[in-house]
Parts: structure tokens; C-alpha cells; sequence
């Protein structure tokens, strides 16, 4: 029904950034909240920065102050500005988006494929 389409990840040294983009595309009527999460090997996904329909913005702890979060509505599609990257960041990074049809009134999760993120030292 929604799919989404991310770009953005590789290979940085620590200290630098990366910009990853995440497009929504298929049968929409409503987008709520938009979100990136990510996982890293052996550890549960978390969440990293959500941003609701109203530009509600709320990050991870680990990620306060280097990451910014933004979302552009008409393009359907959600941003993270990834500064100051760390290796503790490597990870696969996740978009999601909270969707609601137009006949269905119940809100459903929709995830994209991911995109590797991998920072050294």
C-alpha cells in the first residue's frame, strides 16, 4: 500500500555527517507521523527521531544536539541530518511512517527497507 524508498547511508569517518532522505510513495491519503529508527547488530531497534504531522519533533537521547530531524509533506518524504557521527551510530537506519487510508480509520505501520549507516574511527 505505502512504500518507502531511502537513500543516504555509507561509510564516514567519526566527526563527520550524513544527510538521509526517506520518500513515501503507493496508495496515500494521510501520513501521520514520520520516523527514522535504527539497529546495529545484536542490539533492538530504537527509535531515533520522530516527527509528527504538526512538526512535533522528539529524538533519542544518544542522538540530541547532532542530529535534526525535518519532514517536507508535499514530497511525502522525512530527513535526518546526521553531524558529529560516532562510531556507536553505525547502525541501520529505518524509516517509518504511521498511515491512515481513506476508508480504513485505524492508523497503520509501514517500514522501508533500511539503509546501512557505518561510521569508524
Amino acid at each position: 500500500q505505502v512504500n518507502l524508498a531511502e537513500s543516504g547511508g555509507g561509510l564516514v569517518q567519526a566527526g563527520g555527517s550524513l544527510r538521509l532522505s526517506c520518500a513515501a510513495s503507493g496508495i496515500i491519503f494521510k501520513i501521520n507521523t514520520m520516523a527514522w529508527f535504527r539497529q546495529a547488530p545484536g542490539n533492538q531497534r530504537e527509535l531515533v527521531a520522530a516527527v509528527t504531522s504538526a512538526g512535533e519533533i522528539n529524538y533519542a537521547d544518544s542522538v540530541k544536539g547532532r542530529f535534526t530531524a525535518s519532514r517536507d509533506n508535499a514530497k511525502k518524504s522525512v530527513f535526518l541530518q546526521m553531524n558529529s557521527l560516532k562510531p556507536e551510530d553505525t547502525a541501520v537506519y529505518i524509516c517509518n511512517v504511521k498511515h491512515k487510508s481513506r476508508f480504513d480509520p485505524s492508523e497503520r505501520d509501514f517500514w522501508g527497507q533500511g539503509t546501512q549507516v557505518t561510521v569508524s574511527s
